[in-house]
């Protein structure tokens, strides 16, 4: 196991930043995710660790071993690419034992540990097949056995499940979670799948044009954005635009939008928001309540416009006082479109941020 630490590290493509001043450590054995849209740098970073692209200024660390100038094959990491990246022409064998033949390991080393590898990723008996021979699942976890039998100290894996179909998707990032948990090796995963960096992640990164938004676990993202691109990036939301009433109290405002009176909190102790001023409250679907909590709480009261049931639960649209809010509602609760409900949402469960958020720039291609 080892821990990445990036220190102001920066990659430009002439004009382009395509990686600005970032700075963030992986640690020992976690499962470390780049998240963002199409072209904000998570594949590019994961380049520049791996050391297929040099950073133009910063340093990478592999504990405390400067590595920023080292080649590819000096800094003992496996990739596994997006298009696999198998060779056609050879065996599955043939393919996992190709770094180990670089090497120049005896015949007999190479043949135990493909062996310990294909029992790892449970394809003990295809040894000799080939690529064409196999279903994109089979190919993938080859190209992961091919990454791993060369016992990397960091594994980097670039969008490796964007080519397989859902329900492949949800097995093989298990897959890879199982794998990566029994060996205690330290990865670091690239993806634009929401969902996909959630479930298999201990932390995540976030990235917007080159920039870290936001570095924590799943819930501390989903639950505490730091700024309005992380809450509008992570999930579905229902967004609200209004004024403050009142200077924020222990970290919560009180929140007038038209006929609605919301309460949310703060969750970066950088932002002050006072009495007047213009704000935008976040609410994801999950936290409308249909029995009144004891807790303070807001009370939303409107028609039901659409709803969809999807087993599990339902979604649903509440129109109250001119806003259509987003809800996941248990199966247990009668939903009829076009009949009043009233719901509750509880203040924490309320995100607020300045308007000026929602005016930059760097979120309006995600907003509008």
């Amino acid at each position: 196991m080892v821990t990445v630490k990036l220190q102001g590290v920066t990659k430009r493509f002439g004009k382009v930043v395509a990686v600005d001043d970032v700075t963030l450590e992986i640690r020992h054995g976690e499962f470390f995710t780049f998240l963002g849209p199409s072209g904000c740098g998570k594949t590019t970073t994961l380049r520049v660790i791996a050391g297929l692209e040099m950073a133009d200024e910063g340093r990478i660390f592999f504990d405390d071993t400067e590595v920023t100038d080292f080649p590819p094959y000096k800094r003992d990491t496996g990739m596994v690419f997006q298009n696999y990246a198998l060779w056609p022409h050879m065996t599955v064998f043939d393919n996992i034992a190709y770094g180990l033949k670089l090497k120049k390991l005896p015949k007999d080393e190479i043949r135990r540990k493909v062996k310990e590898v294909l029992d790892l990723i449970k394809l003990t008996g295809m040894e000799d097949r080939y690529p064409t021979q196999l279903s994109g699942g089979q190919q993938q976890r080859v190209a992961l056995a091919r990454a791993l039998v060369v016992e990397p100290k960091v594994l980097l894996l670039d969008e490796p499940l964007s080519n397989l179909d859902a329900k492949l998707r949800v097995e093989m990032r298990e897959e890879i979670q199982r794998i990566q948990r029994k060996l205690g090796i330290t990865a670091i995963y690239v993806t634009h799948d929401q969902e996909e960096a959630m479930v298999i992640s201990d932390r995540i990164a976030v990235l917007n044009q080159g920039k870290v938004m936001q570095v924590g676990t799943p819930q501390e993202l989903y639950r505490r954005p730091r700024n309005l691109f992380v809450a509008t990036f992570l999930g579905r939301y229902t967004l609200v635009e209004g004024i403050a009433e009142g200077g924020a109290e222990e970290g919560f405002v009180k929140v007038r939008a038209g006929e609605l009176r919301l309460e949310g909190v703060l969750t970066s102790g950088d932002v002050k928001v006072k009495e007047g001023d213009k704000v935008v409250a976040i609410i994801r679907p999950h936290a409308f309540k249909f029995f009144q909590p004891r807790k303070r709480h807001v009370t939303l009261k409107g028609v039901i416009e659409w709803a969809s049931y999807l087993g599990p639960y339902y979604e649903a649209r509440l129109k109250a006082g001119g806003t259509s809010f987003l809800m996941t509602v248990d199966p247990s609760v009668d939903v009829k479109v076009g009949e009043e409900m009233t719901v509750y949402v509880e203040p924490g469960d309320i995100v607020v941020f300045p308007y000026e958020a929602l005016r930059e720039e760097s979120y309006m291609s995600e907003l509008r």
